[in-house]
């Protein structure tokens, strides 16, 4: 089989390379407990599509840091008891997209909730200086400053406190929750589950932000981690402070909160994925501790995979 990362064998035995904060968990704990003392300020707006068997909202909330984040919700119709819930994550750069890929979830009964990150392609703000689009550099946002700047801790937090919201709908069965995303939102999807370990079932594809050591020594900071080079090249560009900056990132690596997911877990990875290097990916599934399923698609990249959102639905049938 041809290659471009450790064979096989060895993949499922990665543990990653990025270091891993002192702090870590008490980073985390922190972060939670900030997240819990906001007043999320929930508005609910019908949006202008609609459907005749759900109700379509523009869901706006208050995040940590003030900032007001966005959310397409879809409620069906005629479902008189508590029902299951989905919350939906997008790729680095973009946004919560259409409506209509989401109604099949209503269509089954479901809840879904389809978030904005900020600063990227949607509504939700990036309250850092301004308010609109502040691409790039999402991931290197706040290296230089306290680990409480980071931006991804904020917009892991946006993922937890969105899952929250959801659960405490009258109309959602907080019992009953999954996660989904592919890319960016393969990696949100695991954060969501860790600081919200409430969440039932987690489907993340092809995750992004993990192992960031690993992406660079492998000669990969291109492309979504272009950035990572891009830093070194003009704030650090003999490394000196590389392990700072790799330690610093590790706040923000999905490898090292895999492990508080306490929901079940099927992902998919591409063995031919040069965006998200496929030893990065399983340094986070292999440290998933519950029950966990892996769909390997040998001669995929970054791209789509044929079946996995088929596989994904009937995953989530099962809430």
């Amino acid at each position: 089989m041809p290659a471009i990362d450790f064979p096989l064998e060895k993949l499922h035995a990665y543990e990653g390379r990025n270091p891993r904060p002192e702090d870590f968990d008490a980073y985390w704990e922190r972060a939670i407990a900030e997240m819990k003392a906001v007043d999320p300020q929930i508005e609910l707006r019908p949006s202008e599509f609609q459907v005749p068997y759900a109700d379509c909202f523009d869901l706006y909330f208050t995040g940590v840091k003030g900032a007001r984040i966005y959310a397409k919700y879809i409620r069906p119709k005629n479902v008189t008891e508590p029902h299951p819930a989905i919350v939906q994550f997008h790729g680095y750069s973009g946004n919560s997209g259409d409506w209509n890929d989401k109604l099949s979830y209503a269509a089954l009964g479901y809840s879904f909730f389809s978030m904005d990150c900020r600063g990227q392609g949607g509504f939700s703000e990036d309250v850092g200086g301004t308010k609109g689009t502040t691409l790039r550099g999402h991931i290197v946002r706040g290296l230089d400053d306290h680990p409480d700047q980071l931006l991804f801790r904020d917009i892991f937090l946006d993922t937890a406190q969105l899952a929250g919201i959801a659960m405490n709908m009258p109309e959602v069965d907080p019992t009953r929750v999954g996660a989904m995303g592919g890319s960016q939102g393969g990696a949100l999807t695991i954060a969501c589950g860790a600081l919200e370990p409430r969440i039932k079932k987690l489907a993340p594809v092809y995750p992004f932000l993990s192992d960031y050591k690993r992406v660079w020594e492998m000669d990969l900071a291109k492309d979504a981690y272009q950035e990572l080079k891009d830093f070194f090249r003009r704030h650090d560009p003999q490394h000196k402070r590389e392990e700072e900056y790799f330690t610093k990132l590790g706040y923000i690596d999905i490898q090292n909160l895999a492990n508080r997911i306490q929901g079940d877990v099927m992902m998919a990875v591409g063995l031919m994925d040069t965006v998200c290097p496929p030893s990065t990916q399983f340094a986070a599934y292999n440290k998933i501790t519950a029950n966990k399923k892996l769909e390997i698609f040998p001669d995929f990249g970054h791209e789509g995979l044929p079946g996995f959102n088929d596989l994904t639905f009937q995953f989530m049938m099962d809430l």
